[in-house]
């Protein structure tokens, strides 16, 4: 007996012995089957069979020659002959498919038309979405009349065929789409479900651009005149957008809420579920409004339909992430989740319960999560240990259980996102909770014993050499470290010597015994292991030439790379080997980037000569190697900062005009990058700089450029001299002056006669940012924590009325110019406080660090208090005076 071609499920079967039935086809076969078309007389199911294997081929990645496209094209077009619906259904998807081209649509166009006018609806209907794929505009505008009367017939498969193709059309076509707004209005009050979705989804988007008509369009239809529950859950979308857009806040009445409220009572399941998440989802939604959402999705908890079960848990997690207390109530109905069958909701259920928990449940979780862990993928493992984490933080005291259960799982088989996700968050525990840095540490040490990632073991030895030597018994973690050294790889064993170098630099006790353990690593086989032993060794024994006193040496071995690698990398490769020894001192703090002159309106880019001797710097010389050329701004000392260029002019004008601000201690230089894009040659080109507005500033050189050609970029410098020591800002006016000269285009020769001429440019500001330079740190905990708790300057400012949290952080930033550690520049939607970490180096190079914590009221009234530490305690009141001047 044959083998059939679908093999059922069946558990004893593995799932290699399933098979399709379109396997091993090849398209050259399935070409040659395709001359059954031809036959005078037609077998309907033989050409459906292959017509499905042409399909597979297309929808698998095989592409069709040209040639081969054609040939099939025209040998299905011969099928129309045939009067089986079942094969006529097949011609169109292949004709769909296939998308023929414009030279040959015309050849099927008839046939279509003469189906879309046919007695029989499924024609119809598949006829209308096969001719708007496949024809062009201009033949749009003949059938436009069928259309338009397809969208508004009886039989619902038609009009949601002809909506469905507006849909489509309106992407090509969207001017003869909107002509058809009538009809579609029309279509909207049909009492078919899913024409009445159809159409107000094409509406939707004919008028998508316009907010008042949107608005005007959620206002007739949330009056109940919609029945279809997909339309309802459509215009539940849409009215949340217009609730969004219309900037309500939660003090007052949002429009249409009512509706979205009305809608949790509806008979539809769907629907229920849309208005709950679209409540949800609101900015600054309270606590009363909530309400009622949180209690039709905690009856969905306990209904027999898995897909409502996850629905509702997975909204309440995300409603717990930013109001845990309204979520409490379900707390009950969410631990019968736990046993769920579908692991997907079990894991929503585990993880909203640690976010809504109080300390008593912490306990009873934990049993619960046992051997849940080992039935669930690595992603929900994940997002498990991510909510452990944040309970931890929430209840500091129950770090005990919490930690051990983390460490158990640790343990356990895993892949390496999850493993890291286990070794973050208890770094991050050790971290926040100090009474758990013994036993976090004692975990992290078992764990390299067996750890078979790399990343992962260097991430915790170098953790371990910043925190180890502060413990209380120090010397229990070398055996762990040196057991490294002994039995890893190379990397391991390089990152295990430069922890036993800081235990050595911490711990005096232990330096002796650290001294034997690297003079055995010199004898290692790889040279970046035997070359750290060698310098450490120096370094311990205080004969490396890294620095003076002690805290050098701390520095050097615990302090953060404060110089960009790009940066390094760029002097490295520019150093030419001398008798004076490379200084890591002279490489740029900042990243720079050099500006180009060019023209966006054409997208021309320009090369050429300059203002001084000399090449143009590009992004691999510093701003520093040009300005130190030029003998007038020599003296002015060490560049302390450049700015990224500032436009001076519009986009679309015939003079382009940027220009960098670089900081001097004492001085101010303003570099600017001209170009022209007329026909002309400008001489004699200076940029005139008003300093009425900065009193503080006297301007001191100006250096013009000679001759500015056609297309071609050149740079002038004006240097104002400041007080050191003093945070000068101020305004300057900007007028770019110059001699103007025709060029002949035939000969492009520079006519004699000359007009002199003025160009406004915008203006320009020197405010407090920029005596600060962006440099951010490794871990901002320990850069916190090594500073002078002296120089801690603390104080609370309001900023006022705010959109948002996210709104008030990026002007403080933007106001000190410092830069974001760690993410916290980024704040999540809804949030009601946040905290943002700020690094950087002022002026004078004072390293400063900023701890932000921002809370936002009711009335979106947002209240912010500033914590500064820096090397000099007069620069963190420089920082609060900036702030309270911002």
């Amino acid at each position: 007996m044959a083998q059939p071609l679908v093999v059922k499920k069946d558990d004893d079967l593995d799932e290699e012995e399933y098979y399709s039935p379109f396997l091993g086809i090849e398209k050259g076969a399935v070409l040659q089957e395709a001359r059954v078309f031809h036959d005078p007389q037609l077998d309907a199911r033989q050409c459906c069979q292959v017509i499905t294997k042409l399909l597979y081929l297309l929808n698998q990645g095989d592409t069709f020659t040209k040639v081969e496209a054609t040939e099939v094209f025209f040998a299905t077009t011969k099928l129309f002959q045939s009067k089986d619906a079942g094969l006529r259904r097949m011609v169109y998807l292949m004709i769909k498919e296939l998308s023929p081209s414009a030279d040959e649509v015309i050849i099927v166009t008839s046939s279509l038309m003469k189906d879309m006018n046919s007695k029989t609806d499924m024609y119809r209907a598949n006829a209308i979405r096969v001719l708007c794929r496949i024809i062009d505009s201009t033949l749009l505008t003949q059938i436009e009349r069928y259309l338009k009367q397809a969208i508004v017939d009886k039989n619902p498969v038609v009009a949601s065929a002809a909506l469905v193709s507006g849909i489509y059309l309106l992407q090509t076509s969207p001017e003869v789409v909107k002509r058809w707004s009538n009809e579609v209005q029309e279509a909207v009050q049909s009492r078919s479900a899913l024409v009445q979705f159809h159409a107000l989804a094409l509406l939707h988007q004919i008028r998508q651009n316009d907010r008042l008509a949107v608005s005007k369009l959620v206002t007739s239809l949330t009056r109940g005149s919609v029945r279809s529950p997909l339309a309802q859950c459509l215009l539940i979308r849409y009215t949340s957008q217009v609730i969004r857009e219309s900037g309500a806040n939660q003090g007052g009445d949002r429009p249409f809420f009512d509706f979205l409220e009305s809608c949790l009572r509806n008979k539809a399941e769907m629907v229920i579920l849309e208005a709950a998440r679209a409540i949800t989802e609101l900015n600054g939604v309270t606590s009363r409004e909530l309400t009622p959402a949180i209690t039709v999705l905690q009856l969905f908890l306990s209904s027999s339909k898995p897909v409502l079960r996850f629905a509702a848990v997975r909204t309440l997690n995300k409603v717990a992430s930013t109001h845990p207390l309204a979520v409490t109530n379900c707390n009950i109905d969410m631990e019968s989740l736990i046993s769920d069958q579908n692991r997907s909701i079990a894991t929503l259920a585990i993880t909203t319960l640690l976010k809504t928990g109080n300390e008593s449940s912490v306990d009873r979780l934990m049993k619960q999560m046992t051997n849940f862990m080992s039935d669930i993928a690595d992603e929900f493992k994940i997002v498990v240990v991510e909510a452990i984490r944040s309970l931890c933080l929430k209840f500091p005291l129950k770090y005990r259980s919490l930690m051990n259960f983390l460490s158990n799982i640790l343990r356990e088989e895993g892949g390496f996102e999850y493993k890291k996700a286990i070794v973050d968050s208890i770094i991050i525990l050790i971290r926040d909770i100090p009474d758990a840095k013994e036993s976090g540490l004692f975990h992290l040490c078992e764990f390299i014993e067996d750890c078979e990632f790399t990343y992962l073991s260097t991430q915790i030895l170098h953790f371990l050499g910043n925190e180890g030597p502060k413990t209380s018994d120090p010397s229990k973690y070398i055996r762990y470290i040196y057991n490294r050294v002994i039995l890893e790889n190379a990397t391991v064993r390089a990152s295990a010597v430069s922890t036993l170098a800081k235990f050595g630099a911490l711990v005096d006790s232990l330096k002796p015994r650290i001294f034997v353990l690297l003079r055995h690593c010199l004898f290692d086989g790889d040279d970046e292991v035997r070359d750290r032993a060698t310098l450490y060794l120096k370094l311990l024994g205080g004969e490396a030439t890294v620095g003076e006193t002690e805290k050098d040496v701390n520095d050097f071995l615990f302090g953060s790379l404060d110089t960009p690698l790009v940066n390094l990398e760029t002097s490295l490769r520019n150093y030419e080997p001398s008798d004076v020894p490379f200084d890591i001192s002279s490489v740029p703090k900042e990243t720079k980037s050099q500006p180009v002159a060019e023209k966006k309106a054409t997208g021309k880019k320009a090369t050429g000569s300059s203002a001084v001797s000399g090449p143009i710097p590009t992004v691999d010389a510093s701003y520093e190697k040009l300005l130190s050329s030029i003998p007038e701004f020599a003296d002015f000392g060490k560049l302390f900062k450049s700015s990224a260029p500032v436009e001076l002019t519009e986009a679309e004008t015939e003079y382009s005009v940027n220009v960098v601000k670089h900081i001097y201690d004492g001085h101010v230089v303003l570099q600017h990058f001209e170009c022209v894009f007329l026909d002309i040659s400008i001489l004699q080109v200076t940029v005139l700089v008003d300093a009425s507005e900065a009193d503080e500033f006297l301007e001191v050189v100006s250096k013009p450029l000679k001759s500015l050609p056609y297309d071609s970029p050149g740079q002038t410098f004006v240097a104002f001299e400041k007080p050191e020591g003093v945070l000068a800002t101020g305004k300057f006016s900007n007028v770019l002056r110059f001699i103007v000269k025709e060029v002949d285009p035939s000969s492009g020769e520079v006519e004699d006669d000359g007009v002199e001429d003025e160009y406004q440019l915008e203006d320009l500001e020197i405010v407090s940012a920029d005596y600060m330079l962006k440099v951010g740190v490794s871990n901002f905990r320990n850069a916190w924590e090594s500073m002078d708790p002296e120089s801690e300057r603390v104080d609370e400012y309001g900023l006022g009325v705010r959109e948002s949290l996210a709104e008030a952080v990026s002007a403080v930033i933007s106001i000190l110019g410092m830069q974001p550690c760690e993410g916290t520049d980024v704040v999540p939607s809804n949030s009601r406080s946040h905290t943002c970490l700020l690094s950087g180096i002022f002026i004078g190079n004072v390293k400063v660090l900023v701890r932000l914590s921002f809370g936002i009221s009711a009335p979106k009234e947002v209240a912010m208090k500033l914590a500064v530490r820096s090397d000099d305690p007069e620069i963190s009141d420089r920082i609060h005076e900036i702030v309270a001047n911002g």
